[in-house]
């Protein structure tokens, strides 16, 4: 089985893997996530037919903390009103990631970044690029780090952030997990959205969810293989739907994990 090794320019790279490989196709990192693919064991967001977790956030979380985390605790000493807090945070994803596909950028179908890559992107360059898991999971991490309750959801062809603000006041829906009321949804995605705004399509609807810790995952050494390169390009590149999502779409089918239902 050919594995060959992956260096990321250091402007990729925070709290980073200093090297990735490749193994059957698929690109792995120095905690051997998978960067490629969000199912199995190995995937980025451990999806399969009994649930997810989303494991690269413990890449930036806990001992593993940097700087998506630091912005968040940034946010958290200017902003001492939750809700000032956690609205700020979101615009600041929003108006600082724009829109990008993996095709585009990486040329792969999917390539899931981790929170701080994304955050070295927009500290030293102004800007960076992702789609909506890579949103969600530099909200969830900035969120954390901002002493909020942060998860992060999966719905067909989507996945987002929710925060928990109980009396907040300007969402379009309150969302329960496991009978906790409280929750808002955080669609960055969008360079008008506002926080709080939840897509009609996906009101009512079944949803996986999964509330993060801050809980570090411990990091490997990679093979010892001869290296290759990959470089990420800019530039939106339109909406792509990833295949992990139809792995998703089938979960919600089988109704196997925690719902989401409107507040009545």
């Amino acid at each position: 089985m050919a594995i060959l090794l992956l260096v990321i320019p250091a402007s990729v790279l925070a709290r980073q893997s200093t090297k990735f490989y490749i193994e059957s196709g698929d690109i792995f990192d120095d905690w051997d996530i998978c960067r490629t693919n969000a199912a199995g064991e190995d995937g980025f967001f451990q999806v399969s037919r009994t649930g997810f977790y989303p494991i690269i956030v413990g890449e930036s979380l806990g001992e593993n903390a940097d700087r998506a985390y630091r912005i968040g605790q940034q946010f958290a000493e200017g902003y001492p009103d939750i809700h000032q807090r956690a609205e700020e945070i979101f615009v600041f994803a929003r108006d600082k990631v724009v829109y990008s596909s993996d095709e585009s950028q990486f040329e792969f179908e999917e390539f899931a970044q981790n929170a701080d890559e994304l955050a070295v992107h927009i500290q030293d360059k102004g800007v960076a690029y992702g789609d909506c898991e890579d949103y969600a999971v530099l909200l969830a991490v900035m969120y954390k780090g901002a002493g909020l309750r942060s998860a992060i959801v999966l719905a067909p062809d989507h996945a987002a952030t929710l925060v928990f603000l109980p009396e907040y006041q300007q969402a379009n829906q309150i969302l329960s997990i496991n009978g906790e009321s409280g929750w808002v949804w955080a669609e960055a995605t969008g360079g008008t959205n506002e926080l709080g705004w939840m897509p009609e399509r996906f009101m009512g609807a079944e949803l996986l969810v999964y509330e993060v810790e801050d809980e570090a995952i411990d990091q490997v050494k990679p093979p010892d293989k001869p290296a290759t390169s990959i470089t990420p390009k800019t530039g939106s590149g339109g909406i792509h739907i990833s295949p992990f999502f139809v792995v998703v779409a089938f979960m919600l089918l089988l109704s196997l994990i925690t719902r989401l239902r409107r507040r009545r």
